[in-house]
């Protein structure tokens, strides 16, 4: 988001930079999407023009173009959308052809001199934005038809285009969906902005495609091209063999042609012009499939006959063997009826016949193959059916022991026959031996020789001895010297020590002679250990261990002094220029720790008396609201978390909202009543009355007064209802939620569910108006003194406020009803991540508040929407997760909630009777505990040092109770089961007594 300009005022007018840079944004958004559409139109054109190289490639030409109509289409709703919400930016697109009818009969008259995908395509047909749903839906047919175009080239699939037409054909028939029920209401500005909103979700879809087309522009394309051309290389390769054959054909048939007195004559002739038949008719459907291939207009293979397939992709083949076979049968009857000699007829016919017999199983194989891949759709090879077959055949009975029985036999006579022959040869060899021993037998010497020989055997190893032992060596660093690591003594004569210093390293090594350093004397072990301590201590001072938590960082501003520049030259009788000194002069009086967990949210009563809290630690503090605030009471809730706190008109009784149920307690603590609802509760409403109050639950909106009794049931189809506020008339609800389904069930595939602001009236339950959102709504807030709502965000979508405007159903007739209508878009001048609901601030709600989470607040002029404040997070310190504004004091309060469980109150000077050293005392006061003995010349003031009291008629337990050893910590009371005791009884000694009437459980299930 870019920066904003700033801003200067005149009087009280509006100041027109915050509507100029709403008109910036918008024609950017625009912009950028009719950069996106231009990008995906120029890579259909380059697509287009890469494809005319493909056989059948018409389909696809044709898709495209029509898709690139589409988008024109589209494209020219959007701008005319935008240049209605910023006509100061984008021009309304101007159409020739529809202003000037001798041109557009030019280019009806012209059309037929070209194909339709050559020329670009225009817009011709009058468009209304009320198209915009069929608009949307012819799309995702274009789209899916292009794709399905695309998918009938079988030579190449590329997953990354069909996932991002998919899924843009998803959102677009979910859009087109969930728009048919604003008929009517395509000019109103609502919806218009969320028409403008859809074109940033449409863009990102369209970037996908564009990436992924370029992509199968540069790889699919080249890849299906190599495939169609290698098809048609060997239909010319079978088209160039058959014609040679066919020559060869005629050309032996010269030689019996004549030859017709005798039956094997006319055999051989028969044969012989068969073959020649079916080499023609190969070559010349060779030819015929070849140009079928490549031509453009051809249909795809899943829309020709099957026959026709048959005959131009497998004829050619198949008749070439047919061919090649009736010449071989024709050969060798015609080595017969010429009466050659015997030899060469045999020799003709054996050879003959095994050429036949390979083609004949070449072919059979290639027929397996194409079974095998129709039959299993390329998962098996036809090596692994024969060999499923083979173990099939080898599993039946009579099988098995035909082939493992007779193949045992052979195998038990293969090992007998070789035994003997083993037996046979050993016994030849060892009479072989004996007889040449005997013969050279010439004496002593030689028996001697002979006995030496028998002497050595294999078995037989040579030890060699040493007379010196061997001598290993033991080394150790001279840092584990010393005690750490006990020396055990090697019991043996020869083990000697040799020391080599203090420092150095030391060897043990084996000798046979002993020494007398055998053992290290008592005092060197001694001076050892001494050592090691020394270095063990002197190691440990080098990284000392701090005795306090670090304090967290947090987070800092570009700027300094934690403001931003304010504008120059305010003129001081402005309403604007007044509240600016107000603003700036805003700072910290107070800081306390209110919870020991997240702070979730808090609000002041009406009366402006009470401050209550709510935390993720199952607490809810009461405070009350002075130049100290003190805590009154805390109401504890063991049943689970505390999402919300709401205060009754009057100010007297205070909700409490957990998981599944509501509390309803006094402003002394006191709690009156405890309703479960047993399903999840979003948020909760006072009625404006005071006597009842509204909880929302899923997509249900019950009416219950002050004892849970439901007093009515709203019902919303198809939706998620966030949050609800009445309009102090009590007639109507305005509702946010989000869309579950589409009017025809449809959901999103990609993109954002549809959220909606709804006007429900309550005395009729129907709907009055509804007004679509893409951004993640969750909470509304309606102004005290006017018809107008602050609707919330989630992430970085800032505030909004929706006028709710009275119309009549008729001229004549007294009902009305409300629209609702956009006022103010509150921009911040960066992008920022709220924090949790904006609220109404400033006398009569004249300004808007709304913090970050990164600590940072942003305060906006109500009515003109110009950014009057910026609150950096330097200043704030910490992570923000809900503020409120406190409406009954005449100068200007809030309060802030941390994640660290910290409440921090913000005031002007004015609003304070505090001295100025003790307020910056306040100020600068950490909120770290400090120890009173180390600094006994401050005093703190601490929010919980109050006195308590209670009108409950129940007593109060002793602190001794609790612990004995802080008899300054308070009692804590408890009427119910006892788990608040248990459950606070580790809280801060500074905590006040615990409050809890209800020991009932439910969910708690936080929002």
């Amino acid at each position: 988001m870019g920066t904003l300009q700033q801003p200067s005022f005149e009087d009280d007018r509006d100041v027109p930079t915050v509507d100029e840079h709403l008109q910036k944004v918008g024609a950017e958004a625009f912009n950028k999407f009719q950069r996106r559409v231009m990008n995906l139109d120029k890579e259909l054109r380059n697509f287009a023009n890469a494809a005319r190289q493909l056989g059948s490639s018409v389909g696809i030409l044709s898709s495209s173009y029509h898709l690139r109509g589409r988008l024109a289409q589209i494209l020219y709703l959007f701008r005319e959308n935008a240049a209605d919400l910023f006509p100061r930016k984008i021009s309304h697109q101007t159409r020739e052809s529809l202003t000037n009818p001798q041109l557009a009969q030019y280019r009806k008259s012209k059309r037929h001199r070209a194909p339709p995908h050559v020329h670009n395509p225009i817009v011709m047909e009058k468009l209304d934005p009320e198209d915009f749903p069929e608009q949307l839906q012819m799309f995702a047919q274009d789209v899916t038809t292009f794709l399905d175009c695309l998918n009938e080239f079988p030579e190449f699939t590329d997953e990354a285009v069909n996932a991002a037409v998919l899924s843009l054909e998803g959102d677009l028939k979910y859009w087109a969906s969930s728009l048919k029920q604003y008929e009517k209401e395509f000019r109103f500005p609502a919806v218009q902005r969320y028409l403008h909103d859809l074109s940033g979700e449409m863009g990102e879809h369209i970037d996908n495609i564009t990436t992924s087309l370029s992509v199968f522009i540069e790889i699919g394309v080249p890849t299906i091209r190599f495939a169609q051309k290698h098809a048609s290389q060997n239909l010319l390769n079978l088209s160039t063999v058959a014609t040679f054959f066919s020559a060869v054909t005629a050309t032996t048939m010269q030689f019996s042609f004549n030859m017709t007195t005798t039956p094997l004559q006319n055999a051989v002739n028969s044969f012989w012009f068969t073959s020649l038949v079916f080499s023609i008719g190969a070559a010349v459907n060779s030819l015929l499939g070849v140009t079928w291939k490549q031509a453009m207009y051809r249909s795809p293979g899943h829309r020709v006959p099957w026959w026709v397939l048959i005959w131009i992709k497998r004829s050619p083949l198949a008749f070439l063997v047919l061919s090649v076979a009736c010449f071989s049968i024709g050969l060798v009857l015609f080595a017969y009826a010429s009466q050659q000699h015997q030899i060469t007829c045999t020799l003709t016919t054996v050879f003959s016949a095994c050429s036949i017999i390979g083609l004949t199983a070449v072919s059979a194989w290639f027929a397996s193959e194409r079974w095998t891949f129709s039959r299993h759709n390329g998962t098996k090879w036809l090596a692994d059916v024969l060999s499923e077959t083979k173990v099939r055949v080898k599993s039946t009975r009579g099988a098995q022991w035909l082939i493992y029985e007779p193949r045992e036999a052979f195998r038990i006579a293969s090992r007998w026959v070789a035994e003997r022959f083993r037996q046979v040869g050993e016994g030849v060899s060892e009479l072989s031996a004996r007889t040449l021993l005997r013969l050279n037998l010439n004496g002593d010497s030689d028996d001697e020789k002979y006995d030496a020989e028998r002497a050595v055997t294999p078995g037989t190893t040579v030890e060699c001895a040493s007379p010196e032992p061997m001598s290993p060596t033991f080394r150790r660093a001279g840092s584990d010297a010393g005690p750490l690591l006990p020396i055990a003594e090697i019991r043996s004569p020869t083990a000697t020590s040799v020391d080599g210093g203090d420092g150095g390293d030391g060897a043990s090594i084996m000798s046979d002679s002993p020494g007398p350093s055998t053992a290290a004397p008592g005092r060197g072990r001694f001076a050892n250990a001494v050592r090691a301590v020394i270095k063990m201590r002197v190691a440990s001072s080098a990284f000392p261990v701090e005795g306090r938590n670090p304090r967290r960082q947090r987070t800092m501003s570009s700027d300094g002094n934690g403001r931003d520049a304010e504008p120059v030259g305010v003129l001081k009788n402005s309403r604007v220029g007044t509240l600016m000194p107000k603003l700036r002069s805003l700072q910290t009086t107070q800081s306390f720790e209110a919870h020991s967990a997240l702070v979730r949210h808090l609000q002041f009563s009406p009366n402006g008396k009470f401050l209550a809290t709510s935390s993720w630690d199952r607490t809810s503090v009461i405070f009350k609201v002075g130049e100290q605030f003190t805590s009154h009471r805390i109401l504890a809730h063991p049943q689970g978390f505390v999402g919300q706190v709401a205060w009754s008109p009057s100010g007297n009784l205070l909700l409490t909202k957990l998981g599944r149920g509501v509390k309803v307690w006094t402003e002394d603590g006191v709690c009156k009543k405890t309703i479960d609802r047993r399903r999840n509760v979003q948020s909760i409403a006072w009625l404006p009355g005071g006597e009842g109050f509204l909880s929302v639950e899923g997509s249900d909106v019950t009416k219950l007064d002050l004892t849970g009794t439901v007093l009515a049931t709203y019902h919303f189809e198809r939706l998620i209802i966030h949050d609800v506020a009445v309009t102090p008339d009590q007639a109507r609800m305005v509702c946010v939620g989000t869309l579950t389904a589409s009017m025809d069930g449809l959901h999103p595939s990609k993109c954002r569910a549809e959220k909606q602001i709804i006007v429900y009236n309550m005395e009729t339950e129907k709907i009055e108006n509804r007004v679509p959102v893409l951004h993640e709504v969750r909470d509304i807030t309606l102004a005290r003194n006017d018809h107008v709502a602050l609707v919330s965000y989630e992430n970085k979508a800032p505030p909004q406020l929706w006028k709710l405007e009275p119309i009549k159903k008729h001229q004549q007739s007294a009902n009305t009803e409300i629209r609702l209508s956009l006022r103010h878009t509150y921009m911040p001048k960066t992008q920022v991540d709220f924090a949790g609901p904006s609220y109404f601030g400033g006398k009569n709600d004249q300004l808007v508040l709304c913090a970050g989470k990164a600590g940072d607040i942003h305060i906006w002029d109500r009515e003109s929407g110009t950014l009057l404040h910026h609150i950096r997070s330097q200043t704030v310190g910490g992570d923000l997760t809900c503020i409120a504004w406190n409406h009954a004091w005449d100068t200007f309060m809030f309060a802030t909630g941390s994640h660290d469980g910290a409440v921090r109150i913000w005031t002007s000077p004015a609003s304070s009777n505090i001295p100025g050293s003790e307020a910056s005392s306040i100020f600068a006061t950490s909120r770290a505990p400090t120890n009173p003995a180390n600094t006994p010349g401050t005093t703190t003031p601490n929010a919980y040092d109050a006195d308590y009291r209670t009108d409950s008629p129940t007593g109060q337990l002793t602190s001794e109770s609790l612990d004995p050893a802080t008899p300054g910590t308070p009692g804590i009371l408890n009427t119910g089961s006892g788990s608040a005791a248990n459950a606070f009884g580790a809280l801060p000694q500074a905590r006040p007594s615990v409050v809890t009437f209800s020991s009932q459980a439910f969910g708690s299930s936080e929002r």
